[in-house]
């Protein structure tokens, strides 16, 4: 993935939790860097020093860091030296566009949370990720919720349907971005109450490409452009994915091993697999994008290599150029998906 050119944009980084540690992020950030983006990483200047060399990059301490150990909230409010914390008010206060970062994600979220705030009218901002495909052509699948808000009601569900595909148009290109809502079935009636009631909701509008529902076993045939559901069964379905993938990915290196016969053709299908493997990385996405902010915030996979958080980095800059937060308000305000629901 590389960023295309155009107007210049500044990405305040998180410069601690990185699960693979400081040089991961440091070679990252570099690769990001290279193509024009400017960033400003909060954290240790001197685990940092060799990014403030570059002429696009500054530093800014943040002696402090939250872990996935601490509660999010009560850690942000009493935190406010925290790398994330000084990053998310650095964008908030216009010195930054866009913040990304991949410690742990309820601190991101949080303190994204705090510090951007809300677009009007939005209950409940959502977890978006792009859903790497084996062998698809096209833009990827965009699922959200994918662990912001462990339960949603259906008016949630429909602002997250009209994010989504917000999303998908600015950022990914797709005109007109099929909506789908995750359910155990097909049928409109298929579902938890909530479920059926956000499709009644979301079958009623002329503002999106609406097809109903999907299962589970659909997520990764191209079935749907923009999947929805909330966060608890989004992120349940996110980790059974990778977990799967793993699994396989396992057992086939395995049975290219168990004899000589398929060790021959384990050698013969190495670099199909290679690629397939390149194709299945996480890295590749960058991470969850979090919508319905009035700012851009990617939160990077946790394990996030060198190329994880260049692509993320990537992914923020794209969402800021393409002004995804504007054209999401708009399309929000458009359909009066913001109407009549409590904050």
């Amino acid at each position: 993935m590389t960023e295309p050119a155009g107007a210049a944009v500044t990405v305040a980084l998180d410069g601690k939790g990185v699960e693979r540690g400081t040089a991961t992020l440091v070679a990252g950030a570099r690769k990001a860097a290279a193509d024009g983006i400017a960033l400003r990483v909060f954290g240790d200047p001197a685990a940092l020093a060799e990014l403030a060399e570059l002429p696009n990059v500054e530093v800014v301490e943040a002696p402090d860091e939250i872990t996935n150990d601490e509660e999010p909230v009560a850690a942000v409010r009493r935190k406010a030296d925290a790398s994330i914390v000084r990053a998310a008010a650095d964008v908030a206060a216009g010195n930054a566009d866009a913040l990304v970062s991949a410690g742990p994600t309820g601190a991101t979220m949080t303190a994204g949370l705090f510090a951007l705030r809300r677009i009007s009218g939005v209950r409940r901002p959502a977890l978006a990720l792009q859903l790497a495909v084996p062998g698809r052509e096209g833009p990827p699948t965009v699922m959200l919720d994918v662990g912001a808000n462990a339960e949603a009601r259906a008016h949630d569900l429909v602002q997250f349907a009209f994010m989504g595909a917000a999303f998908s148009r600015a950022v990914l290109g797709v005109a007109e971005p099929r909506v789908a809502l995750l359910s155990v079935g097909e049928e409109s009636t298929k579902g938890t109450q909530t479920v059926v009631e956000a499709h009644a909701e979301l079958a009623g509008t002329e503002h999106l490409n609406f097809v109903g529902n999907v299962e589970g076993r659909d997520l990764l045939t191209g079935a749907a452009d923009v999947v929805v559901t909330d966060g608890f069964t989004g992120n349940v379905t996110l980790k059974t994915l990778e977990g799967t993938a793993k699994a396989v990915a396992t057992a086939v290196g395995q049975a290219a091993r168990s004899n000589p016969v398929a060790m021959l053709g384990g050698l013969l299908l190495k670099p199909a697999l290679g690629g397939l493997r390149r194709q299945m990385n996480p890295d590749n996405t960058g991470g969850a994008i979090l919508l319905g902010l009035r700012g851009v915030t990617v939160v990077g996979h946790g394990s996030s290599g060198e190329d994880g958080i260049a692509n993320a980095i990537r992914l923020a800059a794209r969402a800021v150029r393409e002004r995804a937060v504007e054209r999401t308000a708009a399309l929000l305000e458009e359909a009066g998906a913001m109407r009549g629901e409590p904050t």
